[in-house]
């Protein structure tokens, strides 16, 4: 099964890199990069609520919420500067160099 994840999670990053491009052509990428998260926000909290998890988070160990806590902040930062390069560059020079 975790084949089938891998290629939906490769077919939605292509996709992810195809409409960022559209997305910051006209914008601040940095502000392009918050609506972007912002609807990922919703989305996975969406996702939480209708599965019923949302007790869980009592049960996170404080080694557990630091590891996250840190690879959200490298996430957002990947994203702000994936943004920029993509709103300078040529997409499907960046998207492969990111992979």
């Amino acid at each position: 099964m975790w084949k089938v994840y891998a290629l939906l999670s490769a077919l939605f990053a292509a996709l992810t890199a195809i409409c960022a491009k559209v997305g910051v052509k006209n914008i601040n990428s940095d502000l392009a990069t918050a609506i972007r998260t912002s609807v990922i926000l919703i989305l996975t909290w969406g996702i939480v609520f209708f599965g019923k998890h949302q007790t869980e988070v009592r049960e996170i160990s404080h080694h557990t919420w630091l590891f996250l806590i840190l690879s959200g902040v490298a996430t957002g930062l990947s994203w702000l500067f994936y943004f920029k390069a993509i709103q300078i560059g040529d997409v499907s020079r960046v998207a492969p160099s990111t992979s």
